[in-house]
């Protein structure tokens, strides 16, 4: 239990470090403000980083942003053995983050869905039904039919 917290304290430390040091201290052109930093994983044995982070722009910039941030791992490690104060400083392995494509696939088939309840609307506004309004019976409608 406490080697979780101590990585998930650990994971967070290195989330915030990498952030700043791409936002202020890597002059490396492709990695701009369109570089996210979503989240950080690190292993039990803190030996090993799992940086995630996306992307906003076309695959150009994606492919340019993951050189650029394999050209600076060893600047941004640095920064984060300065930080952390461990007696050994995880390796960082950056991945790119699903997430916003699969946000974006997620949106797509919501509209998907909405323009299909559009469609079903339209054509069920002017529809009637086909039996009774009502077809469910109801106590004493039996005994109000044989008085009759």
């Amino acid at each position: 239990m406490a080697d979780n917290a101590r990585a998930k304290k650990l994971a967070d430390l290195i989330r915030e470090v990498v952030a700043q040091k791409l936002q202020r201290g890597i002059k490396d052109p492709r990695l701009g403000s369109h570089v996210t930093i979503t989240d950080t994983r690190v292993t039990g044995d803190l030996r090993e980083a799992t940086v995630f982070y996306t992307v906003y722009g076309d695959d150009e910039e994606r492919k340019a942003a993951a050189a650029g941030l394999e050209s600076a791992k060893g600047v941004l490690r640095s920064a984060v053995g300065a930080a952390a104060g461990v007696k050994f400083t995880p390796t960082l392995t950056f991945v790119a983050d699903a997430l916003p494509d699969t946000a974006r696939t997620i949106e797509d088939l919501l509209d998907k869905a909405r323009q299909s309840d559009e469609k079903v609307r339209e054509v069920s506004a002017g529809a009637t039904y086909a039996g009774e309004a009502d077809p469910y019976k109801k106590p004493g409608a039996d005994e109000d039919d044989a008085a009759e």
